[in-house]
């Protein structure tokens, strides 16, 4: 018996698009959950190796490297950052030292949205969006690196600059910040690390799991319930311009303290289709600063201009990036849709990308140039 067209296109009851939303933030706290359980599993693998392997830099191009394996292995920029802070802190190490070991963070630290893009690699056509939109912030941080490194190398300006800034801000007067994120997620988190017994690999088996799943059911509630209206919103107010986007990843990453948080968020819906490449770029270099203002607030409250420094640092490193390629944002855009064009002639290519880039060559050439 067929439906009449009035009966068909009837729009589902209120009790339907309840439950889709409550499915729909349940589906992205379980992915927040996963996000945050990998971080935690990963740290509790290599925490004192990490420490010492950070400490052991010799070089600029080898605290490069370090910053990216550290940051690709604990999937937090913040985590390597705080380490840094503390060894400067402590005299272990200068803040010429730290500050390459920093921009490696920026560029390892977006192995997650990388991951995070996997969660769609059945569909070719969402699959290469996503992946595009997870490798941009790669690209930008890659060319970010070879622009300032040998200027950092030859002139440390970075450092001068951070150091003229911390002591014109040094202050022990901030205010602590939590992140309603943090507190949220951590209870769900802890509770699993019991049942995982705290042991790492079944906390990242676990979290993979959970990533996999509520990425994939996520899309389906996601394209039942808002596709429509959620593109006509990110066109008309998240995305309206570049700066308004620009500020919105910059104020959520202030918001929740994690840049992986927050431009991971951002990539199952540039799958979706729900968010173009050149409208999600400014949004993912606000987060790349978004993530040093809450390393800034936490600085100051230490008393210690070594660690205010450093954030410093890690901020100047970014707002240049922002100015020497927001203008030029074809050259990022464009790399990263070739690179995603690649992924539909083959899996592998994700995959290989994940390796070579975030660890075989870091591994390697930290070997070589040691």
């Amino acid at each position: 018996m067929t439906l009449p067209p009035s009966y068909a296109a009837t729009p589902p009851s209120k009790a339907v698009v309840a439950l889709k939303i409550l499915a729909l933030l349940s589906l992205l706290y379980l992915f927040l959950v996963s996000i945050t359980l990998m971080g935690d599993g990963l740290k509790m693998l290599g925490k004192d190796f990490i420490e010492r392997f950070i400490a052991s830099t010799s070089s600029a191009p080898v605290g490069l490297f370090i910053g990216i394996l550290t940051t690709s292995i604990v999937q937090s920029s913040s985590t390597t950052t705080s380490i840094v802070v503390g060894l400067v802190g402590s005299g272990f190490m200068t803040l010429t030292q730290a500050i390459p070991i920093v921009m490696g963070a920026n560029i390892g630290t977006s192995v997650t949205n990388t991951l995070v893009a996997l969660g769609q690699i059945d569909n070719k056509v969402e699959f290469q969006r996503a992946f595009g939109a997870a490798v941009v912030d790669d690209i930008f941080n890659l060319l970010a690196v070879i622009v300032f490194l040998p200027l950092q190398v030859m002139f440390n300006f970075l450092g001068f600059s951070a150091q003229k800034m911390g002591s014109i801000f040094f202050t022990s007067s901030a205010i602590h910040f939590k992140s309603p994120l943090k507190m949220a997620v951590n209870p769900m988190c802890d509770l699993l690390e019991i049942i995982c017994f705290h042991n790492g690999w079944v906390m990242l088996a676990l979290a993979f799991v959970i990533l996999i799943l509520s990425l994939r059911f996520l899309m389906v509630v996601m394209k039942s319930l808002v596709m429509r209206k959620a593109s006509k919103f990110f066109d008309e107010v998240i995305f309206r311009t570049p700066l308004m986007g620009m500020f919105f990843g910059m104020a959520l990453t202030a918001v929740v303290q994690s840049s992986s948080v927050t431009t991971s968020l951002i990539v199952p819906l540039a799958g979706a289709g729900l968010v173009s490449l050149e409208q999600l770029f400014p949004y993912v270099l606000g987060a790349n600063v978004g993530t040093t203002v809450t390393a800034l607030m936490a600085s100051l409250v230490t008393n210690n201009v070594a660690a205010v420094n450093v954030a410093f640092a890690h901020m100047l490193f970014n707002m240049f990036g922002i100015l020497m390629f927001m203008p030029l944002k074809f050259i990022p855009i464009g790399l990263a849709k070739k690179l995603a064009a690649q992924t539909v002639r083959s899996k592998l290519v994700p995959l290989a990308y994940i390796l070579i880039v975030f660890f075989i060559i870091p591994i390697v050439l930290i070997q070589l140039l040691r």
